[in-house]
């Protein structure tokens, strides 16, 4: 029976008996790994792998969240240029009517200065003619009053400046 257990033991072979022990002894090991040693790799590579998928979703998430607010950002900025683009416009547009308003008054009250200077010149001239007319006819009074060595009627004062008048009018171009 020795014999037979052993399986090609001339040529340095394997005995059966042998085989058995190691078979068994690995086994026992299997199953003390397993209930030992595997059970909590396993957990703890479970655990392992669940904060690995549990932070690639939170980075997702989290490029997500970054892409939203750079999109909101970059919105912003841009209705932010928009308004800032408008305000500038509009403070053109308000600058350029009140310019206007400004040459538009500056008209209005050169015109009218001149227009007062014009009307003044005029009265000042209707004045002046009309002062050296009471001052000539004054005149002509003491002077015809004296050539004449009497004093005029109303009437003969009156003819006399009028024709004093007109003929000093036709002589400066004015009537």
């Amino acid at each position: 029976m020795a014999t037979a257990l052993v399986l090609g033991a001339a040529q340095g072979g394997l005995y059966v008996g042998d085989l058995l022990v190691i078979s068994i002894s690995f086994l026992i090991l299997m199953l003390c790994v397993g209930k030992f040693a595997w059970k909590p790799v396993a957990k703890m590579m479970e655990t392992r792998r669940n904060k690995i998928t549990d932070d690639l979703d939170n980075a997702a998430k989290a490029r997500q969240r970054a892409n939203e607010l750079a999109d909101k950002r970059e919105k912003e900025l841009n209705n932010t240029r928009t308004e800032a683009t408008q305000i500038v416009s509009e403070a053109r547009q308000d600058g350029e009517a009140q310019r206007q308003a400004i040459v538009e008054q500056a008209q209005v009250e050169a015109k009218n200065l001149k227009e007062n200077a014009q009307r003044d010149a005029q009265q000042a001239h209707i004045d002046a003619l009309n002062s050296a007319r009471a001052e000539v006819a004054q005149l002509s009074v003491d002077i015809a009053s004296k050539l004449i060595g009497r004093e005029l009627s109303a009437s003969d004062h009156e003819n006399l400046i009028n024709t004093y008048i007109k003929d000093l009018g036709e002589s400066h171009g004015t009537k």
